[in-house]
């Protein structure tokens, strides 16, 4: 099933107003005895061309606004269809559930993983059950306590990345937020089993990489990873969120500059326009990467996955003697 094109972007406009003209024509050709089959071709034509025009040179900030696209695919939608026999698991045995951060083991053909997940709300009501899709520390400290149970049971572990970054209010930190996000990336380098991370919308900060330290990085075409949001980064730089755009392009937080940089090891492609115009295609794609990865990362020892994945790690980045 396909996403449903409810709302749009600024620059999608041309798209859609192209769109209701063919939907316009196939209404009014079922309706009546006139023959339209000449104008719906040259209209079908001209959206193909528009297509292209409009999302073959999108600049870094539109890729961000395409990543927290209303009617993206959020992780329970791609998880409801590529996997199954999802058993959703709550708690971090410490102080409450967090809701913006899902997990629980599934089968993806057969083979069990466990499955950790970030997630938003497409209304107001579930954005304020999911905060927003910022997790809080005992979302993180839930999140461990799955992976570490993964690690006991030797399945390997998928990470779906969706977030804006971690929830930064009083109560998350004196929880000690950033203690729950240190413990997860210490104990994530230490994991015997594969680890796949993919980012499928957004990737904010240490919230995103809470769950990332993987063997495999991932990331969706239109999504993007950054050390800090967009407007937060023009909010210090420029003292004015109004230079978000900028700071998008000075980030290099999309995915073609983070393959070149080696903070991912692959780009995932979209449908033509985005994920949000096909959710089934999108998901086909992902299965397909994430069994791939996984048979690939099935070939390396458990105790050499360690340090395979920390000499990954080590070699991001430029040093200097």
């Amino acid at each position: 099933m396909s996403a449903k094109n409810k709302q749009s972007l600024d620059f999608e406009k041309p798209l859609l107003e192209l769109e209701k003209q063919l939907d316009d024509l196939v209404q009014s050709s079922s309706n009546s005895d006139l023959d339209f089959t000449d104008e719906i071709r040259a209209i079908e034509k001209k959206i193909d061309l528009t297509k292209r025009q409009v999302y073959s040179d999108l600049s870094p900030w539109q890729k961000v606004q395409l990543s927290r696209h209303p009617n993206r695919p959020y992780s329970p939608d791609l998880i409801e269809r590529i996997f199954s026999d999802f058993e959703e698991l709550h708690g971090d045995r410490l102080f409450r559930d967090d809701n913006a951060l899902i997990g629980g083991p599934a089968c993806i053909d057969g083979q069990p993983v466990m499955i950790i997940a970030q997630q938003k709300g497409r209304n107001t009501e579930e954005n304020l059950k999911r905060n927003f899709g910022c997790p809080n520390p005992e979302g993180y400290r839930k999140a461990l306590r799955l992976m570490k149970m993964a690690n006991r049971f030797n399945l390997p572990i998928i990470s779906l990345i969706d977030t804006p970054g971690a929830y930064p209010g009083i109560g998350a930190e004196e929880r000690h937020v950033a203690e729950a996000i240190a413990v997860n990336l210490r104990e994530m380098a230490d994991f015997d089993v594969p680890i796949v991370a993919l980012v499928i919308g957004e990737g904010g900060s240490g919230g995103a990489l809470g769950v990332a330290v993987a063997d495999r990085v991932l990331i969706l075409e239109n999504a993007y990873y950054s050390v800090i949001s967009p407007e937060g980064c023009a909010a210090i730089l420029w003292k004015d969120r109004a230079f978000a755009p900028n700071a998008a392009e000075a980030l290099k937080l999309d995915a073609n500059e983070l393959l070149k940089l080696g903070i991912v090891d692959k780009i995932l492609p979209e449908p033509a326009g985005g994920a949000h115009r096909d959710w089934d295609a999108t998901a086909a794609t992902v299965k397909a990467a994430l069994l791939a990865e996984l048979k690939d990362l099935a070939k390396i020892k458990p105790a050499d996955m360690s340090e395979h994945r920390y000499q990954k790690f080590r070699k991001m980045g430029k040093f200097s003697g």
